[in-house]
């Protein structure tokens, strides 16, 4: 089997086997809105069926796998959200990469650009430990969430418009659920995948829309009084390409997180 099951004994599965599995855009829409916790609401995602070529991508990655993790088992399924449950910070990114999150099994953990995330995170005070290489290594957030925009590791990591569309209900059920203080929008594509979610889960939001930029800041008006200020943060996306080039250096990171913690 090119995936790992659920209810088998993954670390930090949220899933069993009598969860309910998405398998059409409308499937996904019900389930996400009718989930009664975030639990069952990052169960419900790691097990959604509902993008035909993205289950075939990432379940072909996980069989044929790289070289260089030949003797792993791949996790191959979607990767929810993770972290608090009640979270001040929101990190949003575009999607999982093939051999990253979707080998295994935690959001932006096992590749280059998590290795940048996690060691700002840490040093900023919003991660346990400066690494995270797997699922059920001891790594957690401190007041901070992770989310993906798409939940499946795309070919090329390039979503279609329609996959992000099937899989936007995932992200506005989880925005909803836990209300956070600040949102940061790692690279262009989650500042135009947050922009829609936020405006449905009822912040108020400026017009026209901001460019996205590093560092830029976005006051939003919350759904209700009581959820406090809230504001949304550019911030470029660890990517080799950015890191390698200098476009993103670890101090410009930690500039990101030490100002979403101080809000």
């Amino acid at each position: 089997m090119s995936f790992v099951p659920p209810g088998t004994g993954w670390p930090d599965d949220p899933a069993t086997l009598s969860t309910p599995v998405a398998t059409t855009p409308a499937e996904v829409a019900d389930l996400a809105a009718h989930s009664p916790s975030i639990g069952e609401l990052t169960a419900r995602q790691s097990v959604c069926r509902a993008c035909p070529r993205l289950v075939a991508w990432r379940e072909e990655v996980a069989d044929v796998k790289r070289r260089a993790y030949q003797n792993e088992t791949y996790w191959g399924r979607p990767i929810a959200g993770w972290g608090d449950d009640d979270p001040k910070v929101l990190i949003v990114g575009l999607a999982p990469a093939a051999h990253g999150g979707n080998r295994t099994g935690r959001i932006f953990t096992g590749d280059r650009s998590g290795d940048w995330l996690f060691a700002s995170l840490y040093r900023t005070g919003l991660a346990a430990q400066p690494t995270s290489v797997h699922a059920g290594d001891g790594q957690r957030l401190i007041g901070a969430r992770m989310v993906a925009a798409v939940r499946c590791a795309p070919p090329a990591n390039k979503p279609t418009p329609q996959e992000r569309d099937t899989c936007f209900p995932w992200l506005l059920q989880e925005l909803r659920s836990v209300r956070p203080r600040v949102v940061v929008a790692l690279g262009g594509f989650a500042w135009q995948a947050i922009w829609p979610a936020l405006k449905a889960a009822g912040y108020g939001l400026p017009s026209p829309r901001p460019a996205f930029g590093h560092g830029v800041e976005v006051p939003l008006t919350p759904p209700t009084p009581a959820d406090g200020e809230t504001t949304l943060i550019g911030c470029y996306h660890p990517s080799q390409q950015n890191t390698f080039t200098g476009r993103v250096t670890e101090a410009m990171l930690d500039a990101i997180f030490t100002r979403a913690a101080g809000l």
